[in-house]
């Protein structure tokens, strides 16, 4: 996600109630248990689920746009890490119309945004089992904690999913937490003339009865906030001027002045494989849809959305993402800034490569910020609650850390870093010591400092 520049925006195992405080309760390794709800994010505890790793999403949505409403499947194949009693899934608001386990029905109860199954008979531990869900209804539009829209958004002709952090459970149920990736298909149905978007590639389109449906692919791992469907007037250009296959899905209304868009995707995506590693994924691309008013772009796997024609540097920083967000995932939204922070130190590098202010001085510009300013407020790797993971310091004192590691470490040992951190942790998930322990080791000297200057501390530092 892209926030507007700060410097545009100046005047210029649960014990059982009975166990005492303490006490380790030791279970049969073969005793099955309910799969917890929550993995434990610090700051949002309640998303995802215990007990399971997802491997794979069928999503089959049939959209009306009379009403905006779906008739939906999902099948969702992933594997114990644990015996399973029962496990919950994160969904809301749409009404569930059954539920298998294994092709045999599964008992089905809802406590908020909680859906638990039960199977017929207990799942084994480290076994492979397919659970299928059917529902309907409007999905709804969300609010995060910062105030953004997100979840499942009306457009003037259609609509937009977007997840971060957790609107994807909006529209389909799933194990919404980034440190859970899995690959996607998905199939849309939509009225004949009407296009739906969404990440990876298009393995399939077939018109029939007055209705189009489309196909997508993701073979590769996706956290579900990264998940996507734009419905719409929508053309697909599929201008191979890169070196990495790409479609560009661009809104009607945008055609003129998203015309450019495809040459900077190309432009972009070959430039980022230069500096950060092969790009990461099977194509890369864009949508650019027309509506509704949202002040963000989002990173969407593959596919970045954006809400109009980007300009240039926000084109940049949405695919920067595809290494460092999208590839390389953090296991917590506490390490956002492993997201942000990079990808906001791409939109410096890219103006520095091309005539635009050196990275160095944009640096200066905002440490010349007063120590008053909500860039201050917090350091970026302990952002203090869920309202703060999209706040001025994730983004921008996240950048200036990097580039304080790069003056330390000089250009070649800093472009080293970059590189290995890609590739080493490829379609992975990540912390932020997983990070600076690789500085540390590709440096050889002790970053230690800087780190708890830059990452850890709060207020101003006091010396650049």
């Amino acid at each position: 996600m892209r926030r507007p520049s700060l410097l545009c925006a100046l005047p210029c195992l649960l014990l059982p109630a009975c166990a005492p405080a303490g006490t380790t309760v030791v279970r049969p390794a073969d005793t099955a248990t309910a799969g917890a709800k929550g993995v434990g994010d610090p700051l949002f505890p309640a998303m995802g689920n215990g007990g399971y790793q997802v491997e794979h999403y069928g999503l089959s949505l049939t959209y009306e746009p009379k009403d905006g409403g779906i008739t939906a499947t999902a099948e969702i194949g992933a594997r114990t890490d644990r015996a399973l009693s029962s496990f919950s899934l994160d969904f809301h608001g749409l009404q569930v119309d059954g539920a298998t386990i294994d092709g045999t029905p599964a008992t089905v109860a809802r406590t908020g945004d909680a859906l638990r199954l039960t199977p017929a008979k207990e799942l084994a531990a480290d076994t492979a089992f397919t659970a299928v869900v059917t529902y309907h209804g409007a999905p709804e539009t969300l609010t995060d904690p910062d105030g953004s829209q997100e979840g499942w958004l009306k457009t003037p002709d259609g609509a937009v999913a977007l997840g971060e952090p957790n609107g994807s459970m909006a529209w389909f149920p799933g194990n919404h937490h980034p440190s859970d990736k899995a690959a996607y298909d998905l199939t849309v149905s939509v009225p004949e003339g009407m296009t739906a978007v969404s990440n990876g590639e298009l393995s399939k389109q077939q018109t029939a009865n007055g209705r189009t449906s489309f196909t997508w692919h993701t073979a590769e791992p996706m956290a579900s906030y990264l998940a996507t469907v734009a419905i719409g007037s929508f053309t697909l250009d599929r201008t191979a001027a890169g070196t990495v296959p790409q479609t560009v899905a661009i809104h009607t209304a945008q055609a003129q002045r998203a015309a450019d868009v495809p040459s900077w995707v190309a432009a972009v995506t070959d430039w980022g494989a230069r500096l950060f590693g092969p790009y990461p994924f099977s194509s890369t691309g864009a949508t650019i849809g027309s509506g509704p008013s949202i002040d963000y772009a989002l990173e969407t796997q593959t596919r970045p959305y954006f809400n109009h024609a980007p300009d240039e540097i926000s084109l940049v920083h949405e695919i920067a993402h595809q290494w460092f967000g999208d590839s390389v995932t953090p296991g917590s939204w506490q390490d956002m800034w492993l997201n942000e922070g990079f990808a906001t130190y791409a939109e410096w590098l890219w103006q520095e490569q091309h005539a635009g202010p050196t990275a160095a001085d944009t640096f200066a510009e905002y440490y010349a910020l007063p120590k008053t300013d909500d860039l201050w407020s917090f350091p970026p790797a302990k952002p203090p609650s869920a309202e703060d993971v999209s706040g001025d310091p994730v983004y921008y004192r996240g950048a200036m850390t990097l580039h304080r590691l790069r003056e330390t470490v000089g250009d070649a040992t800093f472009s080293t870093i970059l590189r290995t951190w890609t590739t080493d942790h490829r379609h992975g998930n990540v912390r932020t010591t997983d990070f600076t322990d690789l500085c540390t080791k590709v440096a050889g000297k002790d970053l230690a400092p800087l780190f708890q200057k830059w990452l850890y501390t709060s207020g101003k530092p006091t010396t650049p």
